[in-house]
């Protein structure tokens, strides 16, 4: 009845569906516990994860309310199962879920997935070289000039800059400090190696596509709103990644598609 996947799917950001099965902790498909036999389901038919949770009170239709009583571990109680994936991931299990869920409540709801990140399927061998692709293309470099003493609610706004680009799947940012500089106050800051209070400057340099670097601007106006400088630049990126690109580096890899690879 089970297929097995040939690859787990890479989720994206976006529309997706939340599969949940509410189920009693006693219920059994084949002399197996129903959840078990649903966790196999969902790991041998390749879908991205599943969750179980164990209620601490709960009741089905008219039957008694059970809850969890710390002096007998072994009272059955709900369980639910939850799955996000894609609509047709959630589709081809669903003949399955009803063939082993025989009472209990099955759901599907709509989601949207912000971000999603799995684990490497192949470690790289020990002491290889990866073997690397040059790609070029256009793309944009923002740069954001602060002070180092600039806060965020209560954290750097250095880190909070760098926090939101990481949640916009802004491909990278890095974070330089300086050591002499001055801004629109005409006010010469130089950094102190012996004191750990100066406001030295600092400067965060982002290059992804315009698209992204927009969104984040977008993102930024209301965080940055002292003294500052912000800039965007046109750039050419001369990245070299390897054949497995995935996450962040995806789409910069993107912008090389109009460009041979060498």
């Amino acid at each position: 009845m089970m297929s097995v996947a040939k690859g787990v799917p890479m989720l994206k950001a976006g529309p997706a569906k939340k599969l949940i099965v509410t189920v009693n902790e006693a219920d059994r498909w084949h002399g197996r516990s129903v959840y078990n036999a649903l966790l196999e389901l969902f790991r041998h038919r390749g879908l991205a994860g599943a969750t179980v949770s164990r209620a601490i009170a709960g009741f089905t239709g008219r039957g008694t309310i059970q809850t969890i009583d710390l002096m007998d571990g072994a009272l059955p109680l709900p369980i639910r199962i939850e799955v996000v994936d894609t609509g047709e991931a959630i589709d081809r299990v669903l003949p399955d879920v009803y063939d082993i869920v025989e009472h209990g409540l099955v759901e599907i709801q709509d989601t949207q997935i912000v971000k999603f990140k799995g684990p490497q399927t192949e470690a790289a061998p020990p002491g290889g070289k990866e073997e690397l692709v040059r790609l070029v293309g256009k793309a944009k470099m923002l740069r954001v000039h602060i002070g180092e003493n600039d806060k965020w609610e209560g954290e750097p706004l250095y880190e909070t800059i760098v926090k939101r680009a990481n949640q916009l799947d802004i491909a990278g940012a890095t974070v330089y400090r300086g050591i002499l500089g001055y801004g629109a106050h005409k006010r010469i800051r130089k950094h102190h190696a012996i004191t750990f209070s100066s406001d030295d400057p600092i400067m965060i340099a982002i290059i992804d596509e315009e698209e992204k670097i927009n969104r984040l601007l977008a993102a930024l106006d209301s965080v940055v709103t002292g003294g500052c400088l912000i800039a965007i630049s046109d750039v050419t990126v001369v990245k070299y990644v390897g054949h497995d690109v995935d996450g962040s580096e995806e789409s910069l890899a993107s912008l090389a598609r109009e460009a041979p690879k060498v």
